[in-house]
């Protein structure tokens, strides 16, 4: 089943080359239909299969013969590769929360290479991504009689995204408004997961974020000014609690002598 729905995800891929590509400039991600952006020669279909196309073409415009970046192949590959380690972690038993979660995992590549590129976090993806999670998991929570869960992730949301608030209030110029809305999103999923999850999700952003942003003020000579997406931390960070958050937070309580059940 992993391997089928990595299949599926080298599909969503290349969709989500298309909303990297066309969101950022307000562009419908529906039509017209994919074209070259050097001749602007439509992509016959058999022309636009997942990665299969790209190397046959040797990375090159069938019409024009105008290079095309590797970029494209990349996030098809990167999306396959991460619906089938999501489809590993979540059983199909929860369909439903597997559905939120390669939802996730798609928003999570196609928000991360935007803010790379923008600095922004489109709220195209955005609110529609918050919107199906809440409609998936909630009514996972329910047929399952997951109440629990259900007010884990409303809380989830809302204390993630009150924290970001503060922070935006505090230091606009280094927190902005569209991070604040991606942490509620993410608080979201994690606290649907558990508390521990939350809590390490949340704080990896941080951890990994400060790091990278060390090693630029070391080796790049970055200061105050510089501009330093937050975005793709926030994403590493929550994928970190999702996947090991449980294990790391168990362990550290630990330490202590507790035990832990969240």
């Amino acid at each position: 089943m992993a391997i089928v729905i990595g299949v599926l995800g080298i599909c969503v891929g290349s969709f989500l080359n298309v909303v990297i590509y066309r969101v950022p400039l307000r562009r419908s991600v529906i039509s017209p239909p994919s074209a070259c952006t050097t001749c602007g020669v439509r992509v016959k279909s058999y022309d636009n299969i997942p990665v299969i196309s790209w190397l046959l073409l040797h990375g090159r415009c069938r019409s024009c013969n105008a290079q095309i970046s590797r970029s494209y192949m990349y996030v098809e590959v990167a999306t396959g590769l991460f619906f089938g380690v999501v489809a590993k972690q979540f059983p199909t038993t929860d369909p439903l929360v597997l559905i939120a979660f390669l939802l996730l995992a798609a928003s999570t590549i196609a928000l991360a290479i935007i803010d790379l590129n923008t600095h922004t976090l489109p709220n195209q993806i955005l609110f529609p991504t918050y919107i199906a999670g809440i409609l998936l998991l909630v009514a996972e929570g329910v047929t399952n009689h997951r109440y629990g869960s259900i007010l884990r992730a409303l809380l989830g949301m809302l204390l993630l995204g009150l924290f970001y608030l503060v922070l935006n209030l505090i230091y606009p110029e280094g927190m902005g408004m569209g991070d604040v809305k991606f942490a509620g999103l993410l608080g979201l999923f994690l606290g649907y997961l558990g508390w521990g999850r939350l809590l390490v999700g949340g704080l990896s952003a941080f951890l990994l974020g400060g790091l990278f942003s060390l090693g630029l003020v070391i080796f790049r000579g970055a200061n105050r000014k510089s501009g330093i997406p937050f975005g793709p931390w926030m994403l590493a960070g929550a994928w970190i609690g999702i996947f090991f958050g449980a294990t790391i937070f168990h362990r550290y309580l630990s330490l202590f002598g507790l035990a832990s059940h969240v």
